[in-house]
């Protein structure tokens, strides 16, 4: 899990790269966000680069979490 509340752009997507990248697959990784620009570019990154989003929740006070599944 990667906790990046408070992170802004490029952050969140540059350290869920590096942690998927520190990953074997099938692994799962959490991440937890709050940039507004997270949704997209965290599923825009997932799927240029083959890895699975699980799930997407998003809570009432913006924070997102993410369950990224590495596909390879």
């Amino acid at each position: 899990m990667i906790d990046l509340i408070g992170f802004y752009c490029p952050i969140p997507v540059l350290n869920t790269r590096e942690e998927i990248d520190k990953m074997k697959v099938g692994q799962v990784l959490e991440v937890l966000a709050d940039d507004p620009a997270a949704e997209e570019d965290i599923t825009r990154w997932s799927k240029r680069f083959g890895q699975e989003i699980l799930s997407l929740d998003k809570e009432k006070d913006g924070r997102l979490r993410f369950l990224i599944r590495k596909k390879k």
